[in-house]
């Protein structure tokens, strides 16, 4: 009965937590008030302070999850009204998508490399631009720890979201197109829900740019960190 309870309270603070999280962001505007990024810290705190275990809470997290695929299909309806416009583009986005794809990996897992990370933490880190999913089902095949894959998507994610319109603007990025797209393919979901707020059109290249990502990194993962883990060991 207290693990129900624990359960069920884990589930709605976290509803409640995001629900008030967008309502600030909404009033107030500023970025690193972002809902994600919010919710992730006062969630923490909150779990800390009332003594409920991970296991627990991601037990009540479940319930809210059954909604994330829902949410990910929903994402077809602004591709779709948007797919005669992208199309046109169709040659710069599959550049752009394996140019994206393989400096994700490469500045994640080089980086890493030269700081003199493990092995295993040089390829945790290579599928950090791709959804949760995809980055642990890399991570496994590749010999990484799919636990911290999950936590450096997360993180990638939420910066993303808060600093990449900023970093965009200020570069003049004016095509709405690649401005989504740019988004999606180094913040995969979460940087797709900041793109929607722009508009249809980035809400919709961020969608294909999420999709296209998670393509690509599952191919060019495992020749370009084996690339790494041989340069890394000396040839």
């Amino acid at each position: 009965m207290a693990e129900f309870v624990a359960t069920a309270i884990a589930a709605g603070l976290t509803l409640l937590v995001f629900v008030v999280a967008r309502k600030l962001y909404a009033r107030l505007g500023y970025v690193i008030l972002n809902p994600v990024l919010v919710s992730i810290v006062v969630i923490i705190v909150a779990l800390v302070v009332l003594d409920i275990d991970y296991a627990t809470y991601d037990r009540g997290g479940r319930l809210i999850q059954f909604f994330l695929e829902p949410a990910v299909v929903a994402l077809g309806v602004p591709l779709f009204r948007q797919l005669e416009r992208i199309a046109r583009q169709k040659k710069s986005f599959l550049v752009s998508v394996v140019v994206g794809a393989a400096v994700g990996i490469g500045s994640a897992s080089v980086t890493a490399a030269l700081l003199g990370a493990p092995l295993d933490v040089v390829f945790s880190l290579a599928p950090r631009s791709v959804t949760t999913p995809i980055a642990i089902g890399i991570s496994e095949k590749i010999g990484g720890i799919p636990s911290l894959s999950a936590a450096i998507v997360i993180a990638t994610g939420v910066l993303g979201a808060v600093f990449g319109p900023i970093t965009l603007r200020l570069l003049k990025l004016r095509s709405r197109t690649a401005f989504g797209f740019a988004i999606g393919a180094a913040a995969h979901g979460i940087g797709t829900a900041r793109a929607v707020e722009e508009g249809e059109v980035e809400g919709a290249s961020s969608a294909l740019a999420i999709g296209l990502m998670g393509i690509a990194t599952a191919i060019l993962t495992p020749p370009l960190v084996a690339l790494v883990a041989w340069i890394w060991g000396g040839g």
